[in-house]
């Protein structure tokens, strides 16, 4: 034995396994299913609070579910694998249709056939996985009834009558309905064995917190932190500067319903604030621009007030945030300073701009960065709101437990915006606390800066680890942000749209190069030859010609612009990457109309493999993450083995049988 502190532990293993028996029991079923295929991996960027698109995405496997169904029913015609299809999506909306177009008589025949052939698909998808993972899978109720109907088969002579018979017998208890709803769940869930989302579950669209809501029930998932989470995230730690760009954008995009009946957050303090200020102000450059939610005319005056005290009020805290970090080198947007009041105009970087508005009843042109005791105020006001909000709290709870700036699974890194770098492509250096950071270390720190954050954000002294999620959000060298400087001041106010350009991090235009890639691949310890790099963040469209694979398929920018904001510039509805133990391959996805309008049709949007990498070998658990994890327990369990044979461990086998009498 090596030393004392090995064989402490594994006395404390023996515990667990107290026997030879059942040590040699459990090294034989570990050794088993590091032999099986691995799982497969599905990977979304960039949902934007499009919660039907994204909970479609779920049901159907991107596309993948329909592709199985053509291998297993070869004599299906399309109509029919179609309609099966979307019994696995959406049962219970299926079963009401066909319930109000037939007999029931012809019902009860339609519904016995759609069974029997969810049974087939539940054995085919099952095979890749150990019984043990299929049963912990199983809807309780009938968990029983799905083992014996899976794992026996229908035509053998012996068997006919006793599958036929708990065939009978679910349609006799009248259990149909609930059976075949909770096996097309189950069939969802062998579908996906592992969900990754690359960043950006908030902002822009309306169902976030439905989003997140979705997530948090999902078996297995992990996130990788975007810029937009990021806000959200700092909210809910009580940074005000982040309440106020998350209340912003909410009402750019006109989702204030998020936060007001989504969340239960009372927006009407800001509403009142709002109407005193800008009550003759028609505030037209701050109307909501989101053209998928109907209209409200009324409202959208009022949201358009709220858009814009809310700016002002963030313009101001600005002010305060950016002078007390000088090493977030954010002065240079500071820029209520630069604004003549009296003519109406900004000076920036020696041009004279016109501004497109210049009423600013709130902004003291002598100290503009001074919030009035009344914004003062409501600022407590929302920051309590956001901090005591119990959905939102734990929403965000899951982020930090799940979530992490990158990630590094079954040998690809996952990150979702961009990894820092400078004009001859070496890693850019942030300081913080008085020491520089790059690469890798630089998402370590920051990520432990929004931890420490979130673990002290009911403190009542001053949380400054808030301000680096502002500087995630907006900071020239933030992995999150990837551009030199946010123009929103300028896309508000300016006119002159070369104000608006944002210069792109030295990433995106670099990446390709085998050198700097490679320095990427060593710092993150990853296989240049057989690793992927997996990213969102900045939109793009493969049908216009964008390239979402790069640098010979080491690189996946999978941001389809799944959100509807983005449907006047990109004609795709996102992508998903999909990793199984055959392939790699991109789907590109076509964007998504409403839930009732594909079942009446009983047509999926269409989705198409835009690449396809076949790997040269199948790949097995034992290739995985979790296989590694295997191996250690299997050696572990050896050692324990040796040790129970040398005599080093007695088995407690006659201590065991004494406890229990």
């Amino acid at each position: 034995m090596e030393n004392n502190y090995e064989l402490k532990y594994l006395k404390l293993l023996a515990k667990e396994f107290p026997t030879v028996q059942e040590v040699s029991t459990e090294l034989i079923n570990l050794t088993a299913i590091l032999n099986i295929p691995k799982g497969t991996e599905h990977f979304l960027s960039d949902i934007h609070g499009e919660y039907d698109t994204f909970n479609h995405f779920l049901k159907n496997g991107s596309g993948v579910t329909r592709k199985k169904l053509d291998i297993i029913f070869p004599e299906f015609n399309n109509v029919e694998k179609d309609r099966l299809a979307f019994f696995i999506y959406y049962p219970k909306q299926m079963l009401r249709k066909y319930e109000n177009l037939m007999t029931n008589d012809e019902y009860q025949i339609f519904i016995r056939e759609q069974l029997l052939n969810l049974i087939d698909i539940s054995k085919y998808l099952s095979q890749k996985y150990t019984k043990s993972k299929v049963r912990k899978s199983l809807p309780k109720a009938f968990s029983y009834i799905i083992q014996e109907l899976m794992f026996e088969k229908s035509t053998h002579t012996d068997k006919t009558q006793y599958y036929d018979a708990i065939i009978n017998a679910i349609f006799k208890t009248k259990r149909e309905r609930n059976f075949l709803i909770e096996l097309s769940y189950f069939i969802q869930r062998l579908t996906i064995d592992r969900l990754h989302i690359v960043g950006d579950i908030f902002d822009r669209g309306p169902s976030a917190h439905l989003v997140m809501n979705k997530i948090i029930k999902y078996h297995s998932v992990d996130i990788e932190w975007g810029n937009h989470d990021i806000l959200w995230m700092g909210a809910a730690c009580g940074s005000k500067l982040a309440i106020c760009n998350v209340l912003r954008n909410s009402a750019r995009y006109n989702t204030l319903d998020t936060l007001e009946d989504g969340y239960g957050i009372n927006l009407l303090p800001l509403a009142r604030y709002a109407s005193k200020y800008y009550q003759d102000d028609d505030c037209t450059i701050f109307l909501p621009k989101n053209d998928t939610i109907k209209p409200d005319i009324d409202k959208e005056q009022l949201v358009a007030k709220m858009h814009k005290a809310i700016a002002i009020i963030q313009f101001k805290l600005e002010g305060l945030v950016f002078r007390r970090n000088p090493n977030f080198d954010l002065n240079s947007r500071l820029l209520l300073e630069d604004i003549d009041y009296t003519s109406g105009t900004i000076t920036i970087d020696d041009v004279v701009y016109p501004l497109k508005d210049s009423y600013f009843p709130t902004i003291d042109p002598l100290d503009p960065y001074k919030l009035t005791e009344e914004e003062e105020n409501l600022l407590a006001q929302l920051k309590n709101a956001f901090l005591n909000n119990d959905l939102l709290q734990s929403h965000i709870e899951f982020l930090f437990q799940n979530g992490h700036m990158f990630l590094k699974y079954n040998n690809n890194l996952l990150f979702h915006g961009c990894i820092p770098l400078n004009p001859d492509g070496t890693f850019s250096k942030v300081n913080v606390d008085g020491k520089d950071y790059f690469g890798k270390e630089l998402f370590n720190i920051l990520e432990t800066k929004l931890r420490v954050s979130f673990l002290h954000r009911h403190n009542k002294k001053s949380n400054n680890n808030n301000d680096y999620f502002i500087f995630l959000w907006q900071g020239e060298h933030s992995p999150l942000f990837g551009k030199k400087d946010m123009k929103t001041f300028e896309r508000y106010f300016i006119k002159d749209k070369k104000s608006h350009y944002e210069e792109m991090n030295n990433y995106f235009l670099q990446r390709e190069d085998e050198t700097i890639l490679k320095n990427i691949y060593i710092e993150f310890k990853i296989d240049y030859n057989k690793s992927k790099i997996i990213n969102g963040h900045v939109p793009n469209d493969i049908s216009a010609g964008d390239r979402p694979i790069l640098a010979n398929g080491r690189i996946y920018a999978i941001d389809g612009g799944m959100s509807k904001a983005y449907a006047s510039r990109i004609s795709i509805g996102g992508y998903t990457l999909v990793i199984d133990s055959y392939k790699i391959f991109l789907m590109s996805h076509e964007r998504f109309t409403t839930t009732s309008d594909i079942i009446e049709r009983e047509q999926d949007i269409i989705s198409l493999n835009q690449s396809e990498e076949v790997n040269i070998e199948r790949e097995y658990l034992y290739d995985t993450d979790k296989g590694k994890k295997l191996k250690e327990e299997i050696d572990d369990l050896y050692k324990l083995l040796d040790a129970y044979r040398d005599g080093l461990i007695k088995e407690y086998l006659k201590e065991k049988q004494s406890h229990m009498k």
